[in-house]
């Protein structure tokens, strides 16, 4: 065990002996001197994992004396010991990056546990994640094992995510392959349960459902529209688990009225999923009763170009009849013109802002080194995303709406998975290209491992010709052609990828946030 050496500055420290021994009995090695500057001739002189400071010393003061000591050594833990309660010195203090503050007179167990919060904190944390997760893992694998219902599916979820989150925190590392395995062996039952449910979900209105993507707007959004603005961002492809690490960041603007999850609509693409969001359709009903903006795969034209007229036609549909606006944002010079520009939407009712920087990653991560190395794994492409929001023209925003009476709702179309394993398909040239999902009428494959749909009338899919079917990949699969295929594989193995089914792609998050203002 890692021996931790403690200096500890006080100009009565004779009178501090028995704190000083009770330290080193409990394995800590403590250097005791008399003034702010003594204390400063030994840092320089050795290293130490942490200080203690007198803060009315005659001389140097310890305020003084913990300046000098952060300019030199600006991660050196420095707690500070005063008599005095007074508000300003606490203030100052505070605002110069102590570890802690104690006031005197001192208890032994007060200094161990400020010792134990600084040096010990992360080893205790991952301890306690680790046994933590351990008791969990029994239940959780036991609830996939009985019939659950797409409610108990979002809460096995979440906890996976709230491990997978507690260990990147964590300095022990030694569950996360534990994790890893029983995140997929969830996914795999996941995959079951979609099988047998989806088709029921939008063909059978007895039977129990969650809430989809078709009916997002209206249930969700045109609900909260009245005298105070609505903001709905659509961040595309934001994963439960990325909204998360992003909470924190705006739960110091705004308070969070409601943290829910709905399904996507299969495919998990944006022209699929967004489409339906924004039109209160399901894809084969888009094609049929908006013949005029639908566009197949099998087209050249972009699949999204028609949002704000889908979500037009849903309004005028519902009707709903205040002002709107849709704004697309796809790179950083729109997302500055937009917040710039802010003042000009508080007239309007509802507006829709849709985000697509979280996609734009996904996909440079396959297609440039540099993004690839950033994010080799879930950790980092959580870490990117949040430091992606931190720079980015969306938090200014964010933080302006947070000074206004608004309704501010953010969600996503659809997740992404870590691709890991190639599956052989065989298609015609007019075999879309998405990685998770294929549709055709001459493809050929094994039907284990994957989700086929023979019948995409039932799942409300369009239907190009009439040997028209559906295949998804599953899990972490991703659909290779046997041409070329090793520098496929290479080539997209650890991407991630969407349009499958997976508990990443299908629950996603939705909020509905309030300013604290």
């Amino acid at each position: 065990m890692q021996r931790y050496s403690i200096l500890w500055a006080d100009d009565e420290i004779d009178l501090l002996k028995p704190h000083i021994l009770f330290l080193e009995n409990k394995g800590y090695d403590v250097t005791p001197v008399n003034s702010g500057s003594d204390a400063l001739d030994k840092c320089q002189e050795q290293n130490y994992d942490i200080v203690f400071l007198d803060e009315n010393m005659p001389g140097m003061t310890g305020l003084e004396t913990l300046t000098q000591i952060k300019t030199t050594k600006p991660n050196l833990p420095v707690v500070m010991i005063t008599k005095s309660e007074e508000e300003h010195i606490m203030e100052e203090a505070i605002g110069s990056k102590i570890a802690d503050y104690l006031i005197k007179p001192l208890n032994p167990n007060q200094i161990l546990l400020s010792v134990k919060k600084i040096l010990d904190n992360k080893r205790l944390v991952s301890e306690k994640t680790n046994q933590g997760y351990l008791q969990d893992f029994r239940n959780i694998s036991m609830a996939y094992m009985d019939r659950i219902d797409h409610n108990e599916w979002v809460d096995i979820y979440k906890k996976l995510i709230y491990w997978e989150l507690e260990m990147d925190s964590s300095e022990n590392k030694s569950m996360g392959e534990v994790l890893d395995n029983q995140k997929s062996e969830a996914n795999t039952n996941f995959v079951k349960f979609i099988m047998d449910s989806y088709e029921d979900w939008l063909n059978d209105p007895k039977v129990e459902k969650p809430l989809m993507s078709h009916q997002l707007m209206k249930k969700k959004v045109f609900p909260l529209l009245g005298d105070e603005p609505v903001f709905f961002f659509l961040i595309d492809n934001l994963r439960y688990d990325q909204w998360k690490v992003i909470e924190p960041i705006l739960a110091e603007y705004f308070n969070v009225e409601e943290e829910s999850t709905y399904y996507s609509i299969l495919p998990t693409t944006t022209a699929f999923a967004r489409n339906s969001i924004f039109s209160g359709m399901l894809p084969s009903d888009m094609e049929k009763y908006h013949s005029d903006l639908w566009v197949n795969d099998d087209d050249d034209e972009g699949k999204n170009n028609h949002e704000e007229e889908f979500l037009k036609r849903q309004l005028q549909k519902n009707r709903i009849e205040g002002k709107m606006s849709y704004h697309k944002i796809i790179n950083v010079s729109q997302g500055k013109t937009l917040d710039e520009n802010l003042h000009n939407l508080m007239t309007n009712q509802l507006n829709v802002i849709v985000y697509n920087f979280v996609d734009m990653l996904s996909h440079a991560r396959t297609d440039m080194a540099m993004v690839r190395e950033l994010a080799p794994d879930e950790s980092a492409y959580r870490s990117i995303t949040r430091s992606w929001l931190l720079h980015s023209p969306l938090i200014e925003m964010f933080r302006k709406l947070a000074e206004r009476k608004v309704k501010v709702i953010v969600t996503t179309d659809h997740g992404t998975v870590r691709v890991k394993r190639p599956f052989k398909i065989v298609g015609d040239r007019n075999v879309n290209t998405n990685l998770r999902y294929k549709q055709g009428k001459n493809l050929g494959f094994d039907d284990k491992d994957v989700f086929v749909v023979r019948k995409p009338e039932r799942f409300f899919l369009p239907k190009i010709n009439v040997s028209t079917a559906y295949v998804f990949a599953v899990e972490d699969y991703f659909f290779a052609y046997p041409n070329n295929y090793n520098y496929y594989v290479n080539y997209y193995k650890d991407t991630f990828q969407h349009g499958g089914v997976s508990l990443e792609e299908m629950i996603i998050p939705y909020i509905q946030l309030s300013p604290k203002q």
